[in-house]
């Protein structure tokens, strides 16, 4: 048996684009990437804190340092610039990866400053 559980998290970062032309996904800065362990590709829940959205997309790399937080594609039509996300990411684990992994959860300030890394809820 398996378990979808919280491999990483990224709380409460601001939307600094927007980009409806793009193919999609979710573009990330890359130190916060590294900072929560996402990986290029890796599917994503974003939870709008502004507007109550919910939806899945995919991670794509940001260029490290410039704290941007980008929906793309038809991910732009969920959120506005300056709207503040949760960006979730899952893995399945068996009963002893889940007894022993701690997932990395990042909080965020209103700029996209790290505050905080945790490795545990």
């Amino acid at each position: 048996m398996t378990f979808e559980m919280l491999y990483g998290k990224i709380h409460r970062a601001t939307v600094t684009d927007a980009n409806l032309n793009y193919v999609g996904s979710i573009t990330v800065d890359k130190n916060l990437m590294e900072a929560s362990k996402l990986i290029v590709g890796q599917k994503v829940e974003i939870v709008n804190i502004n507007n109550g959205e919910r939806f899945s997309t995919y991670v794509i790399e940001g260029e490290r340092g410039k704290k941007d937080i980008c929906l793309n594609g038809a991910a732009a039509r969920k959120a506005e610039i300056g709207d503040r996300i949760i960006i979730i990411a899952y893995a399945s684990m068996n009963e002893a990866e889940r007894n022993e992994f701690k997932p990395h959860v990042v909080l965020v300030d209103e700029n996209n400053n790290i505050d905080e890394i945790r490795d545990f809820i």
